[in-house]
């Protein structure tokens, strides 16, 4: 079941726009297979295994996905609950609507949002909240684009939980390969993370939570966060 609060996006910055128009809905169809069976294995070395068991380990019984991809990542994940309410955000529309038919077996509300503004869903609405594979497509570095995090964590209950994941380009190992596809990437507008540090990113989940735990898979850093109570 789907509830629908989608409206259009307006007058947004224009590196914004450019970062999700690649994602329409013949992209997405093959998304899944180039980003957790290709480029995360092959190039940025982090299993999907370690994609799966963050949210095995994070989701709660009401969660908002916050930059939603194709659904791909919540639709494996085991919730607590047998029934849980899922809030998809996304400037996307297509994103939005791949994602919800995926996940049409649960309860999913869709919403049109920027990651980079206050979401528009209420505050202490949800249990967890996911930033999976998003921060390094939002342009800015982390630094700018860290109150994606502030504004998870405001949409998120006492004592719930704010997680996600993301390629960096510094203080993580990066092979050959990657650092070129990176590169390419960038150049294409599709990442924006030549800026993206672990140290940032440490920093701007040490501005939000007394409580976090951050590892990382060659490139990839996931972290998972607790709101305190």
């Amino acid at each position: 079941m789907t509830d629908d609060l989608n409206r259009p996006p307006l007058d947004h910055d224009q590196a914004v726009v450019d970062g999700y128009a690649p994602y329409h809905r013949r992209a997405l169809a093959f998304y899944d297979f180039f980003v957790f069976r290709g480029s995360a294995p092959l190039f940025w070395r982090c299993s999907p295994r370690d994609f799966e068991q963050l949210y095995h380990t994070s989701v709660g019984a009401k969660h908002v996905e916050i930059g939603v991809g194709t659904g791909y990542l919540p639709s494996r994940a085991r919730f607590p609950v047998s029934n849980p309410k899922i809030t998809l955000v996304d400037l996307n529309p297509a994103t939005l609507d791949f994602a919800a038919s995926r996940l049409r077996f649960f309860e999913t509300t869709k919403v049109v949002g920027n990651a980079l503004e206050p979401l528009p869903v209420p505050d202490e609405s949800h249990d967890s909240a996911a930033l999976c594979f998003l921060l390094h497509c939002v342009p800015g570095s982390i630094r700018d684009k860290g109150v994606a995090i502030k504004h998870a964590a405001a949409a998120v209950r006492p004592g719930g939980t704010v997680f996600g994941s993301t390629v960096l380009s510094s203080g993580v190992p990066v092979t050959r390969a990657g650092r070129s596809l990176m590169n390419k990437l960038n150049a294409k507008g599709v990442f924006h993370n030549d800026e993206d540090s672990l140290a940032d990113l440490t920093s701007q989940l040490e501005q939000n939570f007394s409580d976090f735990d951050l590892v990382t898979r060659g490139s990839v850093a996931l972290f998972r966060a607790r709101k305190a109570a």
